[in-house]
């Protein structure tokens, strides 16, 4: 599979033409091309397989100090701490919006480079399936489908990191048009939508969960309704809420997934479920772990402070909140009716433990309680927890946002954002829910549906990409917790001094990006 290997290389590295040829050059006798390797139904079985753990699924895959990629627009909000970002520089330039294409050029590169071994990875897979000999043509169309849907996940984060983005369907299998120029996103958006539609017509009509964990029916149109949604905002601003709505109505009435219910307030309450269950229809898409194969997550250690591996009982070496909100952000919740932020739910302060014969309660800020594995942190020391990239109160809220900007404030709209908040509104009843939000204009109750986003999502890597596509900045007090207003990105000024600029919006391409591929024009506002 060398040949395949090389392919990967040169499309991850977009113009290092020196290695490339170096490489080919050391071992020419022994390549396999891809078209000799699809010669039975298992290479292209294991073709798709790779696209669960390449390019973005990889972005939930964390380091202990460093968190992970799809953190960083966590920290690029302003929203989100470090405990030791004193030593992570991304964390330091992005929270003082001081990065640059070449200060940050390594992590910024990552990004790039993984999305496009992602997409390479799903060309390989898309041009041999259909010649792949001894496939059934239903599992031929199933792989396609999967590795359409892959392609667009890929091709999707990279407009949203970079915006216009080269566009390559063809898997690389020479040194020829390796310097590319970037596509206009609408034409890279286009491309997305097509590989949705596509991998919608012949995914399995199953949820998630009780598809062995594969991509499904309502993944894809659940990422369509994303899709028109962000295509919708900036910086496009191309009308397609109606095709949101539409995409998001069509994974509701399939009823093929619905909300965890709270059995209680309190260990089994449906935020709790959340925490521990990987296999609940609530998810329509996770990042897949297992404690066995790949236990080296290490997101249970941010569940408590730098200091913690002191108290002598868990399992893990490294322990602090590698990704925590800042009070700003803490206080989109009202204290006093929303389950979310009562304690044990999404953050704790707290944590009693025996030792030595005695019992022992410690005391701290609020910390994520979302990643506390109690097997992991005091057994194991391995976390097989999947992590949810879309959950069914996602798509509740998008038909909600995208029906009151298509048809106005109906009862559909007010019932699904209802919906969501009278599962963590416990001490309300869901008429009274939905009697507050029935008088609201079409632009305040579009603020709530925002708001409602950042509390229910809080640690699932979505409040950047919602900046983005609204251009709307939230603001909170610590006088009115509960309360969230909004105004421009551009001019607001974070929690850590810093004034965003529309350059912000978009990752300038990295230095070393720049440097190797000629044809690349860099983002507005950065230097080469």
């Amino acid at each position: 599979m060398k040949k395949i290997y090389i392919a990967l290389t040169c499309m991850s590295i977009l113009g290092g033409t020196t290695a490339c040829s170096d490489f080919l050059e050391e071992n020419p006798k022994s390549e396999i091309s891809s078209s000799q390797y699809f010669t039975q139904p298992d290479h292209a079985r294991a073709a798709v397989n790779k696209l669960y753990r390449s390019g973005v699924p990889q972005f939930y895959d964390a380091d202990a100090y460093a968190g992970s990629k799809m953190m960083y627009g966590g920290y690029m909000s302003g929203f989100f701490d470090n405990e030791k970002k004193a030593q992570e520089e991304m964390v330091r330039y992005c929270q003082s919006l001081s990065y640059t294409s070449q200060n940050l050029s390594g992590p910024i590169e990552k990004l790039w480079d993984d999305c496009y071994v992602g997409i390479s990875n799903a060309n390989t897979a898309i041009k041999y399936i259909p010649t792949t000999p001894g496939l059934e043509e239903a599992e031929r169309e199933n792989l396609m489908g999967q590795a359409k849907l892959f392609r667009a996940m890929n091709y999707f984060h990279l407009v949203k990191f970079f915006g216009d983005v080269p566009l390559i369907l063809e898997p690389y299998e020479s040194l020829e048009d390796m310097f590319v120029s970037r596509t206009a996103s609408r034409e890279v958006y286009a491309q997305i939508i097509q590989d949705l539609q596509d991998a919608s017509a012949v995914l399995n009509d199953a949820a998630y969960t009780q598809n062995g964990f594969r991509v499904t029916k309502w993944v894809a149109e659940t990422m369509l309704a994303d899709v028109y949604l962000t295509l919708s905002g900036y910086p496009i601003q191309e009308n397609h809420y109606a095709d949101a709505a539409k995409a998001a109505r069509n994974v509701i009435n399939s009823h093929r997934h619905a909300m965890i219910e709270n059995q209680d307030t309190e260990a089994n309450s449906a935020y709790n479920q959340i925490r521990t269950l990987d296999d609940s229809n609530e998810y329509i898409f996770s990042r897949e772990y297992d404690a066995n194969i790949s236990g080296n997550n290490p997101q249970p250690g941010f569940s408590f402070p730098l200091g913690a591996e002191g108290w002598g009982i868990f399992q893990y070496s490294i322990l602090l909140r590698t990704y925590t909100p800042t009070k700003e952000l803490y206080n989109i919740y009202d204290p006093e009716n929303d389950l979310r932020v009562q304690e044990k739910q999404y953050f704790h302060t707290s944590y009693t433990y025996i030792k030595d014969g005695k019992e022992i309660t410690q005391t701290f800020d609020a910390s994520p309680y979302v990643w506390y594995n109690e097997e992991a942190l005091l057994s194991t020391g391995k976390n097989g927890k999947d992590l949810p990239i879309y959950r069914y109160p996602e798509i509740l809220l998008i038909a909600a946002e995208a029906i009151a900007e298509s048809e106005g404030v109906t009862s559909e709209a007010i019932g699904y954002l209802a919906d969501v908040r009278a599962r963590a509104y416990t001490k309300m009843d869901r008429a009274t829910i939905v009697a507050s939000l029935a008088g609201l204009s079409k632009e305040d109750f579009i603020h709530e549906v925002w708001t409602e986003r950042l509390r229910e999502f809080i640690f699932e890597n979505k409040i950047w990409s919602d900046i983005q596509r609204t251009r709307q900045y939230p603001q909170t007090s610590e006088a009115n917790r509960g309360k969230v207003t909004y105004r421009n990105v551009i001019g607001a000024t974070n929690p850590w001094g810093a004034t965003f600029e529309e350059k912000h919006l978009l990752w300038p391409i990295s230095h070393n990006e720049i440097q190797r591929n000629p044809a690349l024009e860099q983002n507005p506002g950065y230097d080469r």
